[in-house]
């Protein structure tokens, strides 16, 4: 495992790199500016998923990829939920089965319509649950530490050159 986590971070940093990913990270902004990189756009649908059960659900579709994720938590869990599903498609895990087959419940009102492919599993037993919370988990981190040593655009713009000596550029480097 430990050879794959060194790839993903690898793949996961020249990734962020090639989508001019900056500090704050908005992870709608990631989504968008990834399934452009994909050609194949990825909706996130926020739902209210039914406890206990999955906090979050991948589809992928022929013209899109589909997120759900849990309506009814913080916006930090929502985003760490979304980064998780974004770890399925960034490791290029496959489909898992019949789409009819073991799908959790997902209330009346879900679109079952959408469910053509996707991870179904809840639990993090499996590697290729590990490797998308570890996307997760990397994608954050980086967010977190850039935005924590990256200095703030000071008022005045004379002070930039000031600011750039100070300031390395940490980022992806």
């Amino acid at each position: 495992m430990a050879v794959r986590e060194r790839e993903l971070r690898r793949q996961c940093k020249q990734l962020l790199r090639k989508l001019d990913i900056q500090p704050p990270l908005h992870v709608n902004d990631l989504c968008r500016r990834l399934g452009e990189h994909l050609g194949k756009p990825i909706r996130l649908i926020p739902w209210a998923l039914p406890v206990p059960g999955p906090f979050g659900l991948w589809m992928s579709r022929p013209n899109e990829e589909v997120i759900f994720y849990q309506e009814e938590t913080t916006r930090v869990h929502q985003d760490h939920i979304i980064l998780h599903e974004v770890g399925h498609i960034l490791a290029d895990h496959q489909d898992d089965g019949d789409p009819g087959g073991e799908f959790p419940d997902l209330g009346p009102d879900f679109p079952r319509d959408l469910i053509t492919r996707g991870f179904r599993r809840t639990c993090y037993t499996e590697d290729y649950e590990r490797e998308a919370e570890l996307v997760a988990t990397i994608i954050q981190e980086w967010a977190i530490v850039i935005d924590y040593v990256s200095a703030r655009t000071p008022e005045d713009p004379a002070l930039d050159p000031l600011r750039s000596a100070l300031n390395p550029p940490w980022g992806w480097a």
